[in-house]
């Protein structure tokens, strides 16, 4: 992440949780008025036609926040627009990834669909797939709801073309009673005190760390810590797309040996690429694992799992000495894009622009608004967030810096050999060596 963009995503984070009015929320009614839904008035008036929007989204777990949000909102869309059926599709993300690159492919892009930032979606607006938002940002002043500079992330060619659902940072969430149970008085602050703690852990019979490796950028999102650490900062893959790096440098290396440690250590649950990410984050929400390296959004699903109250968060140690903790790990969050060839573009719009005006404030009331990429209207403490949430929202107030993940960085080319090469990691031992060279080659070779 560029320091220009880092600055204005952490004046934006900070601007948030200073509690900014929500402008454009505050008007359902407003945001419900839109003329391509509505009759006619008067006797000789014709009924709105009716409408089937598909909603793919990647929120399929019904114990989850994100879940019930997605869900009432759209119950409330249908009841206030008969006409207007939201036919949801809801899929793990790497279910979702697949079934939309198929879609792709012979241009059948849902109406509204989940991309992800940058290098990510770049594809799909190259192929003229998705539809500008402008027009629809624009309106009651949707933009402005947004975090600063975070559209950027969705832009191209000065024109936004996804939403996105939140903006995040990777931690270390932690059962209290578990650490407890294993001895562990202190947070790891360096990666030799987080093996100690892996193998204390271990030692109890308790699951150290959960992850669902099925989805294969888990492991790669977890991998991007201790390669923020070893790099001394932010910049590494810039670096490599810049021609000043290459992945044989020895920040590389050292990440994948460090990371090599914790697989040798037995940090992870047996069989975790046979693991999906909603199985491996319930192994830690149910209390079988002790630590859960993870994105902020799983916050409010943590506060309302059998955990709730036992969990903690802490940054990410250093490594070898290297590395700030105020460093992190950004997901700036999957987005909602309009497909550029769907029947009902305009209703579609309307339809989006009610969900995104609206998500705010009903993640607020569900406890899920940690991570928000809006501007929220609330006092957390009042409304009874947990000691979690509260701890995690100071974390963002003191955001240093931090690199989006390997496949927002890179190619899908070369994401997709660094996603299998860090899978790998997890069933057998590679010289780290090789693991750059294999990186090297996939780089040099989708240049």
């Amino acid at each position: 992440m560029s320091k220009k963009r880092m600055k204005a995503f952490a004046t934006g984070v900070i601007s948030s949780l200073m509690v900014l009015s929500l402008a454009a929320c505050g008007g359902q009614e407003n945001s419900n008025d839109t003329g391509s839904n509505k009759a006619a008035d008067g006797s000789g008036g014709s009924k709105a036609k009716d409408v089937t929007i598909t909603f793919q989204n990647i929120n399929p777990d019904p114990t989850t926040p994100s879940y019930k949000m997605i869900n009432e909102l759209v119950d409330q869309y249908q009841k206030d627009h008969p006409n207007v059926h939201i036919e949801l599709d809801s899929l793990n993300t790497d279910q979702q990834k697949l079934k939309l690159k198929t879609q792709a492919a012979s241009k059948e892009v849902p109406d509204i669909t989940i991309v992800n930032p940058a290098a990510q979606m770049k594809p799909f607006v190259d192929a003229k797939l998705l539809a500008p938002l402008d027009d629809m940002l624009d309106k009651d002043g949707l933009r402005d709801t947004y975090l600063s500079g975070l559209l950027d992330y969705y832009s191209f060619d000065n024109k936004v073309y996804a939403v996105p659902d939140g903006s995040n940072i990777e931690v270390v969430f932690y059962n209290k009673e578990l650490f407890d149970q294993a001895g562990i008085k202190e947070l790891p602050k360096t990666f030799d005190e987080l093996l100690a703690a892996v193998k204390a852990l271990k030692a109890k019979g308790i699951t150290p760390i959960a992850i669902g490796e099925k989805d294969s950028w888990t492991g790669s999102f977890l991998f991007m810590n201790i390669l923020l650490r070893t790099n001394g900062g932010p910049g590494f893959l810039q670096d490599v797309l810049d021609g000043k790096k290459t992945f044989n440098d020895p920040a590389f290396t050292e990440a994948v040996a460090a990371f090599q440690e914790l697989v040798k250590a037995g940090a992870f649950p047996d069989g975790a690429t046979s693991i999906d990410y909603n199985a491996g984050g319930n192994i830690f929400k149910t209390g079988k694992a002790a630590m859960y390296i993870m994105g902020t959004w799983e916050t409010g699903s943590i506060d309302s799992s059998s955990v709730a109250g036992k969990v903690g968060a802490f940054q990410f140690p250093t490594v070898n000495g290297k590395g700030d903790p105020n460093d992190y790990v950004i997901a700036p969050g999957s987005a909602f894009a309009v497909s550029a060839n769907s029947e009902h573009l305009q209703e579609t719009k309307d339809f989006l622009h009610f969900f995104t005006s609206e998500m705010p404030k009903k993640q607020f009331e569900l406890k899920n608004a940690v991570g928000s990429g809006q501007k929220i209207d609330g006092d957390f403490k009042a409304a009874g967030y947990s000691d979690l949430a509260i701890g995690l929202l100071d974390l963002f107030k003191n955001i240093k810096g931090g690199d989006l993940a390997f496949d927002n960085t890179m190619n899908p080319a070369v994401a997709q050999a660094h996603l299998s090469s860090i899978q790998n990691l997890f069933v057998q031992q590679v010289d780290p060596a090789q693991v750059a060279q294999e990186h090297q080659a996939a780089f040099d070779s989708n240049k």
